[in-house]
């Protein structure tokens, strides 16, 4: 079965190395996946689900996301090595809203492949992306208590534009923060390598 999804003209799979000398494959996700997703959900520690806004351990979650690529609401980049994922990033963006100017990105690592740059280079990825969707701003949520999510984005050329107190709950139940962030892609000046 075809999968419909947003236009994208950048060349899948390629792949990376990283920092460490390993190498990883990107590549778009398909309806294929969902079952990898929830693998890949149970696997991570306790605390990383505590930071997303879905639940991506349920399976019926996990095909609304299907859904949302069918639908061409949703790109999404799964980051692999061999048969093991390491990651993904998600530019979700909705075409008949009045937000349909903007894409927001959701990115998720393993432990294991954080600070090889993988975490970067999936961020530059949506964000080239996005741009040849001609979005005006891209936008990234999180939580304070993320300093590395915050830092990584802040490199990009994101810049904070809201803290908003107890503004969301997570799956513990305990009400925390929410910082939003946002990247002007009508100011794009080389933050933004290309693959």
């Amino acid at each position: 079965m075809a999968e419909a999804r947003m236009h994208i003209e950048r060349p899948y799979p390629h792949t990376i190395t990283l920092r460490d000398g390993s190498s990883v494959t990107l590549r778009l996700m398909t309806s294929f996946d969902a079952d990898r997703i929830v693998s890949f959900a149970h696997s991570l520690p306790a605390d990383d689900l505590l930071h997303l806004r879905i639940d991506i351990t349920d399976p019926e979650v996990v095909k609304q996301w299907v859904r949302n690529l069918e639908a061409r609401k949703t790109v999404t980049i799964i980051a692999e090595n061999g048969e093991e994922m390491a990651g993904y990033a998600i530019l979700h963006h909705n075409m008949v809203t009045w937000q349909r100017h903007l894409g927001e990105i959701r990115l998720l690592l393993t432990p294991e492949y954080r600070s090889q740059g993988l975490g970067r280079t999936l961020a530059e990825e949506i964000i080239a992306i996005a741009q040849d969707l001609e979005l005006s701003k891209v936008v990234a949520q999180m939580m304070p208590d993320q300093p590395g999510a915050r830092a990584l984005f802040l490199r990009l050329g994101f810049q904070t534009e809201a803290l908003l107190p107890d503004f969301v709950i997570d799956r513990s139940g305990q009400t925390r923060d929410l910082i939003i962030m946002a990247y002007d892609m009508t100011g794009l000046s080389g933050h933004v390598h290309s693959a």
